[in-house]
């Protein structure tokens, strides 16, 4: 009995696995002899409520009954949107289809939201029961993480002094999709448990050379004036130099999404199959608890890759950390929300709990800002992650020029040492706009303003 003459016999493509496992184990019981099988399939086929709690055939009938079932026709659940004049039609077209998941609970829309796969980028969602691979986003645990250090403003813009932020830059970190370091880094990460799914112990040598550096798209690394008007973060009310880093679990975050989002869209019952990139796990299996557990290990690795990245930037420029501030996006995290434990997915959001800091940034000429977060409950604690696109990365390559761009920073006090035409500050909202848009989800403490900006120039395709 083989896949050809189990379809012919009509049964659907996704049941064929079940079938030859069912009817196998039925040959290995004694239940059948092997040519009795496609006879068992086609009783199944013609009736299989009958078998639904068959020890040997039960799974292969509920898989053909559910089939056969068509989906509820589900409205989708409301949702909040902050900033609303700023967001296109496409955005809440995806937001809308995430919504209507079977366990889906509630969602919201930053201000900076735009398209992308499946859940739009500073999409909200949160489920019950189940994760969503797509829904977290391919770069997993993409993360800023800003270092006040002890250096005098001046070397920001001094001729003799920045020079030194400069090389820091070029020789702390790398940029690129395939970017590696030649001799390994050191991080406590890489003694974690590496094998909790098989994508991830494959993938362990990669992630170690990948460890401290920056990707490509919207990952960067710059130096920046941070002006504090009150005392904050434990230091005075002035004017400090501050490191400001973006960048995420690189290679390997991106395979463990690729692995699970395909486990996912394999399992996706074909009533659901409009869903596509939205295919969950119900956490009660293998698969999501795998995912979860990969997941996880990833938002360590990403916080470890951005330790180094600080670690080399900070050393190579002679200075030392004063204080600091990091946060995840494109992540999920199990919460409580109206007395419901819930998977909420933030891609492209920064948590925003009451009191819990962040960091928001705008674009390579225009500023980031540290926030507190006011858990705002309509949003699930949630804040923008950025300024958000305008522009996709295409028409921006046919619309600027990077190097005239970078001139034109260059005369406003920005030094631009890398980046691509599709990074440009034209792609990007205004992010004052972003910010006003979400008062009553964060309030500002203080503000970044880039100055030695690095970022990926080779053109190679961005992560996240």
């Amino acid at each position: 009995m083989n896949k050809h003459q189990l379809l012919k016999m009509g049964l659907p493509d996704d049941c064929v696995p079940a079938a030859i496992q069912a009817v196998q184990a039925a040959v290995d019981a004694g239940v059948c002899k092997g040519k009795q099988g496609p006879d068992y399939v086609r009783r199944i086929l013609t009736d299989p409520a009958a078998y639904r709690d068959d020890p040997v055939f039960g799974d292969l009938a509920r898989a053909i009954q559910e089939g056969n079932e068509e989906a509820p026709r589900r409205e989708p659940i409301a949702y909040r949107t902050w900033g609303e004049a700023h967001i296109e039609a496409a955005s809440h077209a995806q937001m809308r289809q995430a919504c209507s998941l079977p366990n889906a609970v509630g969602g919201a829309l930053m201000p900076d939201a735009h398209v992308g796969y499946g859940l739009p980028i500073g999409g909200v969602l949160a489920l019950e029961g189940a994760v969503c691979p797509y829904a977290v986003g391919v770069d997993i645990a993409c993360r800023m993480k800003l270092s006040i250090v002890d250096l005098p403003p001046e070397a920001l813009v001094n001729e003799k002094l920045r020079p030194g932020l400069e090389d820091a830059l070029e020789r702390g970190t790398l940029f690129g999709t395939g970017g590696r370091w030649k001799r390994r880094q050191e991080h406590s990460v890489m003694d974690a448990d590496w094998a909790v799914a098989r994508v991830t112990r494959e993938n362990k040598d990669k992630a170690w050379s990948q460890l401290g550096t920056s990707g490509s798209g919207n990952h960067f690394a710059e130096f920046g004036l941070l002006t504090l008007d009150r005392p904050e973060l434990g230091l005075e009310a002035g004017e400090y130099v501050a490191l400001l880093s973006h960048s995420g679990s690189r290679g390997t975050g991106m395979s463990v999404c690729s692995t699970y989002s395909a486990i996912a869209r394999s399992k996706l019952p074909k009533k659901y199959g409009e869903f596509g990139y939205l295919a969950w796990l119900d956490m009660d299996t293998e698969a999501g608890q795998e995912y979860w557990a990969a997941m996880n290990l990833m938002g360590d690795y990403a916080a470890a890759n951005h330790d180094v990245i600080h670690r080399n930037v900070v050393k190579l420029a002679g200075a030392k950390v004063l204080a600091g501030v990091e946060n995840h996006h494109n992540f999920a995290w199990k919460e409580t929300h109206g007395g419901r434990d819930l998977y909420v997915h933030r891609k492209g959001a920064t948590p925003a709990g009451k009191g819990v800091l962040g960091v928001i940034p705008g674009s390579m000429a225009s500023p980031a800002y540290v926030v507190r977060g006011k858990g705002n409950p309509e949003s699930f604690a949630s804040a923008a992650h950025g300024a958000g696109r305008v522009m996709s990365r295409t028409k921006a390559k046919e619309k600027y020029t990077f190097r005239a761009v970078q001139k034109d920073l260059e005369k406003k006090g920005i030094r631009v040492l890398s980046a691509g035409a599709d990074e440009v500050p034209g792609v990007y909202k205004e992010i004052d706009a972003v910010m006003r848009e979400q008062q009553d989800l964060v309030e500002t403490i203080a503000r970044f303003d880039p100055k030695v900006v690095k970022m990926c120039g080779d053109g190679s395709k961005a992560e996240d």
